[in-house]
């Protein structure tokens, strides 16, 4: 794992970011270079490249971009070439207008745009066959995985051991489990070796080429854990983290049940400096002003498709709870009937909700009901990423249930966030207690480069309508 302004990403993924640039820009470079030969405006190599350079890092900046959107560098993906070229095949037919467009702009005397474009797209994927997945497919795992020690063989022990085969996706391999104190005498079923901890831990590291090791015992008191080999660990280089810190780094959420408020307190991340906050402010007011331009006209037709089949008002405002407890009015298009809680009792929405309307439906699939909070993020009330606001009665509820809830509110809500793009709708308190652990994630770690990789995600989101009700 490589940390990147303190959002941990695969070292699998920054090699294929790698590749995959290095053979998008070939792939065009070669595309307009054999175009640019054949119509004999250009007398040599020499003279082509100068021509074809600017085209060719709009394409491959422009389809990377894209690939990240659609999910190439997902880790569930496991290296496989089948998932790798659909999602591929995704970008790319959503490339074609504006790579189109811009190159129109960047025009190659003598090349036609859609023949640079059918070119390099035939050497793209030829490349991602014959080159890249050949040379960071599944079976060369060893170039980025980690030799892994669990310390501990009790329930948390194999807790880990079930995260790094369910979600670890080649980036950890598992070489066994060292005992502790308390678990000497232990014989579980386990998944790999387990080492007696009458051997010093420190020399076993040594000799097993241990690269990184976890300590899964919850209980630390007593001197359960051999604290001097561990240090000895650390000292020689060997990375030891806590369950906590494990679990982030694999699964990009922060997990309740072994979360200690002094990890939290001691730990890295929370950064809320002045920098920070205006940087993502100025993107707030930037991004929404280009969306709302973008968007207006499918605002006006989801308007009038809601006022047609329903009558009444078309927006719907909702008490939501903000940055420290603050209440605001979110605003969105509505999308159930206007009876829907005529009660007064807020309920989750269900799938198949029979209290949405047909239009409020589609709406709902293709997220154009939350287009009116880039109002709420205009007025500052919300942020283009954060976690979502909830309803009052519901937070109040969540924080008497599920520990450490209300940090979530030390940040701006947002239009989408890191649980939206990594679960799906939450209904239940135990969706509410799941997604708290991604939006810790996101209030410990948020940064620029995370909140952009949260809007490209939140394009294939929209597009393949996943999570939504």
């Amino acid at each position: 794992m490589i940390r990147v302004f303190d959002h941990y990403v695969p070292t699998r993924t920054v090699m294929e970011l790698g590749a995959d640039f290095s053979l998008l820009t070939l792939a065009g470079m070669a595309s307009g270079a054999t175009l640019l030969l054949l119509s004999g405006t250009s007398a040599s190599l020499a003279d082509a490249l100068p021509v074809i350079r600017t085209p060719a890092l709009a394409y491959s900046c422009t389809m990377l971009l894209l690939f990240v959107a659609f999910g190439v560098y997902q880790r569930e993906r496991g290296g496989s070439l089948r998932l790798l070229l659909l999602s591929a095949l995704m970008a790319t037919f959503v490339s074609v207008g504006p790579l189109f467009f811009v190159l129109l702009h960047l025009a190659i005397v003598g090349v036609h745009p859609l023949r640079f474009l059918a070119l390099a797209y035939v050497l793209q994927f030829a490349g991602l066959v014959l080159i890249r997945q050949p040379l960071l497919g599944a079976h060369t795992r060893r170039l980025w995985s980690s030799k892994l020690l669990v310390v501990g063989c009790g329930p948390d022990a194999q807790a880990v051991a079930s995260d790094i085969q369910q979600r670890g996706h080649g980036a950890y391999q598992l070489v066994g489990f060292y005992p502790s104190a308390r678990d000497e005498t232990a014989a579980p079923q386990l998944p790999a070796p387990l080492f007696c901890n009458a051997d010093d831990l420190a020399t076993l590291a040594d000799a097993q080429g241990i690269d990184e090791i976890v300590v899964a015992v919850r209980d630390q008191r007593g001197g359960v854990l051999p604290l001097r080999q561990l240090l000895e660990c650390r000292t020689r280089g060997v990375r030891v983290h806590s369950m906590a810190a494990f679990s982030e780094r694999l699964n990009g959420e922060v997990p309740l049940d072994s979360l200690k408020a002094s990890w939290l307190i001691y730990g890295n991340g929370f950064a809320q400096g002045w920098l920070r906050t205006t940087v993502k402010r100025l993107f707030d007011i930037s991004a929404s002003l280009v969306l709302l331009a973008l968007s207006w006209w499918l605002m006006l037709l989801a308007a009038l498709a809601i006022f047609i089949e329903d009558g009444g008002p078309v927006l719907f405002r909702q008490q939501r709870v903000g940055r420290s407890g603050r209440l605001f009015s979110v605003l969105k298009f509505r999308s159930m009937r206007t009876d829907a809680e005529k009660d007064g009792v807020a309920r989750w929405a269900q799938a198949n909700d029979s209290r949405v309307t047909r239009v409020g439906r589609f709406i709902r699939k293709t997220r154009i009901d939350e287009l009116p909070q880039l109002l709420n993020v205009l007025r500052g009330e919300m942020s283009l990423v954060g976690p979502r606001p909830e309803r009052p009665g519901f937070v109040e509820q969540l924080t008497e249930q599920i520990p450490f809830y209300a940090i979530r509110h030390s940040v701006k809500p947002g239009l989408t966030g890191w649980a939206q793009v990594r679960f799906s709708y939450g209904a239940s308190l135990a969706d509410a207690r799941r997604k708290l652990q991604f939006d810790l994630y996101y209030v410990k770690n948020h940064s620029l480069v995370l909140d952009l990789q949260i809007i490209l995600e939140t394009v294939r989101v929209v597009l393949l309508g996943e999570g939504a009700r």
